[in-house]
């Protein structure tokens, strides 16, 4: 019986000293990690003046303006995955393109894109050229 206890001791002992330095490895690697790209523009979004796409326009014609940015993005093949996806949010005809693209002709072309759409009044760029580090 205290030979089993014993056993059971020791075993218990080794799986506490295993969870321990895996937890600290673990720590080791989410501390090298990067934060992610997003954190501070997801902070900013709740600020309730910042529209959001649940703040899309239900009029039809809002939700045309929408949906023709959007086409004509994702089909431009040369995009960046962040460049096609761009919060795209109209109200009354008035745009707001955010999120982070990679390169400045990516904003030029978006911005370009969305001012060129039938029903477009204005264009709010919040666009942000994002910078690599290798």
């Amino acid at each position: 019986m205290l030979k089993l206890h014993l056993a059971t001791l020791i075993a218990l002992a080794v799986l506490f000293v295993g969870c321990g330095s895996e937890e600290r490895n673990t720590s080791v690697a989410a501390k090298q990690s990067p934060a992610a790209d997003n954190t501070a523009r997801n902070v900013r979004d709740r600020n309730d003046a910042a529209p959001t796409p649940m703040d899309q326009g239900e009029s039809e014609g809002d939700r045309t303006i929408t949906q023709t940015i959007r086409q004509t993005i994702v089909d431009n093949g040369t995009l960046s995955t962040n460049a096609k996806n761009v919060k795209i949010i109209t109200q009354n005809g008035v745009v707001t393109l955010r999120g982070p693209v990679d390169a400045e002709s990516e904003k030029v072309f978006i911005v370009s894109t969305a001012r060129g759409v039938t029903g477009v009044v204005n264009v709010d760029d919040q666009l942000e050229v994002t910078v690599k580090s290798y």
